[in-house]
């Protein structure tokens, strides 16, 4: 089951702050990017964010999954937390780089 467009965008609805936040299709699935940078994984209508040291303490006894075949172990995100998706989205979009643009071949 892929996401709907429906959920990516109540998922963009739902965070809060000053920021610039768009969605882009890939595999199918979803990224939601907030000011340029790669945040939410959105796949199969379940909000993935990476496993990384700085979220680990907020995110103590979340679900975890395999967003898509191949892929590494993510929390998921329980966007009716409130409180919990604004502190998440806060520390993920000041601790992530804004990726680096490909030349074009």
């Amino acid at each position: 089951m892929a996401t709907t467009v429906e959920y990516i965008e109540f998922v963009c609805g739902e965070i809060r702050g000053n920021y610039d936040i768009r969605y882009k299709k890939m595999f199918g699935e979803y990224l939601v990017y907030v000011n340029e940078k790669p945040i939410l994984l959105v796949c199969d209508n379940c909000v993935y964010i990476k496993m990384l040291k700085e979220v680990e303490s907020f995110m103590d006894g979340a679900d975890t999954g395999i967003p898509y075949k191949g892929s590494k172990e993510h929390y998921v995100l329980d966007m009716e937390n409130k409180e919990l998706v604004d502190t998440v989205v806060e520390i993920l979009e000041r601790v992530t780089p804004v990726p680096k643009k490909r030349a074009k071949k």
